[in-house]
């Protein structure tokens, strides 16, 4: 069943539209990603599923409550790591882990979860003595030592080392696997594939593709990826009329090929014909960044 529910969600600031039309259905249990460039819409639908912002148009329920008309029940249900956070600059670690445990009626070990993310020896530093990194790990830990059933995290890892960033990872596994459904925006490839069950893919306000990571993958118009070094010359006009081959390239002694899985089996096919060995073939997948650029076309610059 789904535990969060957004239907004809739309957002406006003055004459900008930052989300249009918005449907999305989370089922309980899930680690459910939002993918897109900037400025598609990804933390305006966070904020209005945590309650933060209130929809023009459209509605969102949350286990079945409207979290911005009912901020008491959101708050007891909800744990949010937003993109720009910050706390009272005196306030020490512990202290911030104890408050928010205390909005919560089942809450985790605050102490421990904090000694999980590196923390353990900073319970008594004050917030402003935090490094970057640091306060941002306390922020995923206040979202996540409530036990909510929902936890909405946004830009989750971004800034931390790639030891933090695993750490991390498993935090959040281990959460889901307690039974909290996680809603997670994130630029980070590597990240979405690992942790999130299904994405939905923004652009310009409207989702634009919804399925697993495979799936998106899959149905994107992505070339595979094919390089080896023939041991005898092979003429690349003849390559490049193979149907399904997008493109042919020549470096240093190698053929770099871009073409759906079929044309791979073509050109092996042909190369065996003419006799030429494809010595170090590699033959590369289709990567989620290639198929979210495929699906959305948006440059690189803008991710």
């Amino acid at each position: 069943m789904a535990i969060i529910e957004v239907r004809g969600l739309r957002r406006t600031y003055g004459e900008v539209t930052a989300v249009e039309h918005i449907d999305l259905d989370v089922a309980e249990g899930e680690i459910f990603g939002l993918l897109g460039p900037n400025g598609a819409g990804k933390t305006t639908t966070v904020e209005c599923i945590a309650g933060l912002t209130r929809p023009s148009a459209g509605t969102v329920r949350v286990a079945g409550i409207d979290p911005y008309a009912d901020r008491v029940a959101a708050t007891s249900l909800i744990g949010v790591q937003l993109q720009q956070a910050g706390l009272q600059a005196k306030l020490t670690v512990r202290e911030a882990l104890e408050l928010f445990a205390a909005f919560y009626p089942d809450p985790a070990d605050g102490l421990a979860m904090a000694g999980q993310l590196g923390l353990g020896e900073k319970l008594d530093a004050r917030y402003a003595s935090l490094s970057g990194g640091q306060q941002q790990r306390l922020a995923i830990a206040l979202a996540l030592v409530g036990r909510p059933r929902v936890a909405l995290l946004d830009e989750l890892t971004t800034g931390l080392d790639p030891a933090s960033r695993r750490t991390v990872w498993q935090l959040v596994e281990q959460v889901r696997a307690e039974g909290t459904t996680i809603v997670l925006v994130s630029h980070l490839m590597p990240e979405v594939q690992r942790l999130c069950d299904r994405l939905a893919l923004l652009d310009r306000g409207r989702v634009v593709a919804l399925d697993s990571p495979a799936g998106l993958i899959a149905a994107s118009a992505t070339p595979t990826a094919m390089s080896f070094s023939p041991d005898a010359p092979v003429d690349v006009a003849r390559l490049r009329s193979v149907e399904g081959v997008a493109e042919v390239r020549e470096r240093g002694g190698r053929l770099e090929l871009l073409a759906d899985d079929a044309a791979v089996l073509a050109v092996l096919g042909l190369l065996a014909r003419l006799d030429v060995r494809p010595e170090r073939l590699r033959v590369t997948q289709s990567t989620l960044d290639e198929a979210y650029l495929s699906l959305v076309g948006t440059d690189e610059s803008e991710i």
